[in-house]
């Protein structure tokens, strides 16, 4: 039984640019996303159990995933050595300032990954 808002996609559009450059859209992506909350965790010698701090949330980290030819991968390269770009969250339409972290491509599969790094102080 699906829920409510469960879809399944088998590509979405994204959209990332280069330093103040144009937007380039990048058909059918795989987009994954991580999001974790910092937590501190102090352990109380003797008491019941320990005590959980909750600090806030990490930068999410986008990892895209999508099919590109040797052009494609010239293009992302160049946005790779770029300096920051900035990335529309594809799930809530919001611009970021972001950092590629890695950029992976197999050209015997014509895949491309990129992952990307939410700058939070943007």
């Amino acid at each position: 039984m699906a829920c409510s808002g469960w879809v399944t996609m088998a590509g979405i559009s994204c959209f990332i640019r280069a330093n103040e450059g144009e937007w380039m859209q990048l058909e059918n992506c795989t987009v994954h996303v991580n999001i974790k909350r910092r937590i501190e965790r102090t352990l109380v010698r003797g008491g019941e159990g320990d005590d959980l701090r909750d600090e806030g949330s990490e930068s999410a980290v986008y990892t895209l995933s999508l099919k590109v030819d040797t052009a494609g991968y010239q293009v992302l390269e160049g946005l790779f050595r770029a300096g920051q770009p900035a990335f529309i969250d594809p799930f809530l339409d919001r611009e970021m300032l972001v950092a590629v972290q890695t950029l992976d491509y197999d050209s015997d599969t014509q895949v491309i990954r990129l992952v990307l790094v939410e700058d939070a102080e943007a």
